[in-house]
């Protein structure tokens, strides 16, 4: 279903009956859920969107965002969770198995075949027709891929384990799971690892079509389950490719010395999570004391993590907070505002946090000192998904494109209509024009005289018998405005893009809504190399507002930001400071409010 692009429609902060509904229906779908998990999968204070999308075959379908990462999506009022939030509670959905090879085909738009499907000692799993449920891999219980059941378990045992299993429509690695933070799935170990295949499986058919996965060779056991175990060659590839299964371990023999092991003993001596933590108090003492200023506090405290700490990372690390014993930045700063006393947090917004105070004079902060090893990171690490991405801005040039009428004064030139030229360019033909024809006023060289071809290409009607010369510039200003305005977008690494007319601008503009609310539509952001879904998430971290995307009419892939509220500084700072626009290609900065007393 999401194995190609989706259209996002609207991307709007879920509200407070909205978030209660959406614990209870939660909670309704998915009862072996307990009270904390439930809490954790749809927290109170945590950020959570509903984002309304059309998936490309036109079905709609609303998403919940928790934290960037999706966690649920619902299609014809059925909810479903995705594979991000299986990953944390993989006992959520009862579970058919597969082997690693078969996701390639899931992922790639087929169904899961029944000949496909692993069968464990226990059987499978207890699910009834159109049942939500997942499919794993063998050796590891990390969903893979969430579906309805295509039949019973009994019809599929019934079936003799032929047909299809389950109407596949969410996988990892499709546009849904890449619409979040894109990790790799954890590999959680199985508790049993012997199997039972059903029916006959021959070889593995990695060229079936889409429809048709794969079918699995295997000796059929007979009596228990624990007295044969069926043994079969994987294709070590399609398990690199997919970081899927276990992986087989190759044994170097290595000569090192002593010390060698000894230093490489005491480095792995502490945890992946100590190592992060430690990570994360080092980039957040550097952030303090070399990045962050007084006078940008209140600061948000996901901008700082996004523009002060994840560039203190040292180059070759990656800093995720995830992956700490702190989970979240809220608990991390809770924890540094309570034990260490560096700064104070505050909720200035109703679910958002800021840092409103920072102790410049604290001890820690003021013995940190910064490596001397240490080097900026070439790309800053969002640990968060801030949505802004780099961007730099377009070269516009202006051109001139040689009409009908100004053809016979070109023409000496080699120049024909269409051709496409520069201002300098023009002003260099005419003066060679003038030249060559000996135009040049005798007595007075800030003139050219006017010759038949000057007239018709350069003169009204009504100035043709009265017109005998003309200044220079005059001569300039007139051809220029004759010919048809062009002009060159340049973007960096990129080959120029020439485009008749002129630069049409970014238009920002206020309308009311209902019950006289106010929202902000800004339009043609496309011509400017800008996309329309970025530049509304940005706004939307940064004023906290909603926004919707609205098809343009009439115009082919172009889509209007409209954003709650009026917002025309908040986005005429986004584009000129940060995307550097010329303040010249955006229209309607005029119409923020000016600042003043309140009447």
């Amino acid at each position: 279903m999401f194995t190609k692009p989706f259209r996002v429609k609207s991307n709007t902060v879920i509200k407070g009956s909205d978030r209660r509904k959406l614990r209870a229906d939660v909670s309704a779908a998915y009862p072996s859920l307990s009270a904390d998990q439930l809490n954790e999968l749809v927290p109170n204070k945590e950020e959570l969107n509903i984002v309304k999308i059309y998936a490309h075959k036109g079905e709609a379908v609303t998403l919940y965002v928790l934290q960037k990462c999706p966690a649920f999506f619902q299609l014809e009022k059925r909810l479903y969770p995705t594979v991000y939030t299986l990953w944390r509670y993989p006992d959520m959905l009862p579970a058919l198995t597969t082997w690693p090879q078969v996701v390639q085909k899931l992922i790639g738009g087929a169904d899961l075949m029944l000949p496909g499907v692993v069968v464990s000692c226990t059987g499978l799993p207890d699910v009834l027709k159109g049942d939500c449920c997942a499919v794993t891999v063998k050796s590891n219980r990390a969903p893979m891929a969430v579906g309805t059941a295509a039949l019973s378990s009994s019809e599929m045992i019934s079936s003799g384990m032929k047909g299809k299993g389950v109407n596949v429509l969410h996988t990892y690695m499709d546009q849904l799971w890449a619409f979040g933070d894109k990790t790799a799935p954890p590999t959680i170990p199985t508790a049993d690892t012997s199997v039972q295949v059903e029916g006959g499986m021959e070889g593995v058919d990695c060229g079936g079509g889409e429809e048709e996965v794969m079918k699995c060779e295997g000796e059929e056991t007979e009596g228990q389950c624990g007295s044969a175990a069926v043994q079969m060659e994987l294709p070590c590839q399609n398990l690199q490719d997919l970081g899927l299964g276990e992986r087989e371990e190759k044994e170097e023999t290595v000569e090192t010395e002593e010390g060698a092991e000894e230093t490489q003993g005491e480095e792995d001596s502490s945890s992946p999570q100590e190592q992060m933590d430690s990570l994360l108090f080092q980039c957040f003492l550097h952030a303090l004391k070399s990045k962050l200023k007084k006078s940008e506090l209140p600061l948000l405290t996901s901008t700082f993590l996004r523009k002060h700490m994840a560039p203190c990372c040292p180059r070759g690390k990656h800093l995720d907070i995830k992956k700490s014993s702190f989970k979240k930045l809220s608990k991390f700063l809770q924890c540094m505002q309570r034990e260490h006393s560096l700064l104070r947090v505050k909720e200035l917004t109703k679910g958002v946090d800021s840092i409103v105070e920072v102790d410049w004079k604290n001890p820690e902060l003021r013995s940190f000192c910064v490596p001397v090893d240490w080097e900026p990171a070439e790309e800053a690490v969002e640990a968060e998904g801030s949505g802004e991405v780099s961007y730099q801005p377009p070269e516009i040039t202006p051109l001139y494109g040689v009409t009908s009428r100004l053809e016979p004064l070109f023409q000496e030139a080699h120049k024909k209509k269409g051709a496409v030229l520069q201002a300098s360019e023009v002003r260099t033909i005419v003066t060679d024009y003038v030249k060559t024809n000996e135009l040049v006023h005798e007595t007075n060289k800030s003139y050219v005289n006017i010759n038949p071809v000057l007239c018709d290409c350069l003169l009204e009607k009504s100035e043709y018998q009265d017109v005998e010369v003309l200044k220079w510039d005059d001569l300039f200003s007139r051809t220029l405005s004759r010919m048809q305005a062009c002009h060159q977008l340049q973007f960096p690494g990129k080959a120029p893009v020439v485009r008749k007319g002129q630069v049409e601008p970014i238009d920002i503009s206020v309308a009311s809504r209902g019950s006289n609310k106010k929202v902000t539509i800004i339009k043609n952001l496309e011509g400017f190399g800008l996309d329309p879904l970025v530049v509304a998430e940005t706004l939307q971290h940064r004023v906290q507002a909603s926004y919707v995307l609205h098809d343009v009419p009439g115009a082919k892939d172009r889509q209007l930001v409209q954003i709650q509220g009026s917002q025309v500084q908040h986005v005429g700072k986004l584009l000129i400071e940060q995307y550097r626009l010329p303040r010249k290609y955006i229209q309607g900065l005029d119409k923020a409010p000016k600042p003043g007393k309140k009447k």
